[in-house]
């Protein structure tokens, strides 16, 4: 048997550690690879699924400082609500003056019968009084409200569910 000759040997063994470097190199870029997909998959799943769309769609045709009553405005308002949704229970820091433009729904008003309304109603909502419409019919209900409320304020407030003694009285 011959003996390896010590240039040959040396050469190998700097081939091999150059190969080994490369491999922990590769190991090293894939494992940060892993990493950062791990880190962007759990902050996406962190946000979890979408939040459910909301029954109710409310878009802002105008807003206007009232001059003739400072500190308040007018905003116009063309209000959507899905066929079957109902509205969340709300209210709002001031008057709101409704027509139905197209659908039917029942309305809950605190402290009075509910309403069934249909195209061509039209009616009042007191400031800060809860209420909720649920649309009863076959196609999308459509509101046009105009609201008068103190400048700044919120447009509508989440209102707490109605009870016993916050309902509206049934109707005779």
């Amino acid at each position: 048997m011959r003996a390896p000759r010590f240039g040959a040997s040396i050469y190998s063994l700097s081939l091999t550690l150059s190969l080994s470097l490369c491999e922990s190199r590769m190991r090293v870029r894939a494992a940060a690879l892993f990493c950062a997909l791990s880190v962007c998959s759990s902050a996406i799943g962190a946000q979890g699924a979408p939040a459910p769309q909301s029954p109710l769609k409310r878009t802002v045709l105008q807003t206007h400082a009232l001059t003739s009553t400072p500190g308040h405005e007018g905003i116009t308002v063309l209000a959507e609500l899905s066929v079957g949704g109902s509205a969340p229970r709300h209210t709002h820091p001031g008057e709101e003056f409704v027509y139905v433009l197209e659908g039917t729904a029942t309305f809950d008003m605190a402290g009075r019968p509910p309403l069934a309304i249909k195209a061509g109603d039209a009616f009042f909502i007191p400031p800060h009084t809860p209420h909720v419409a649920t649309n009863t019919g076959k196609v999308p209900l459509k509101l046009l409200s105009n609201y008068i409320i103190p400048t700044g304020k919120p447009l509508a407030t989440p209102a707490p569910p109605a009870t016993p003694s916050t309902a509206a009285p049934s109707a005779p």
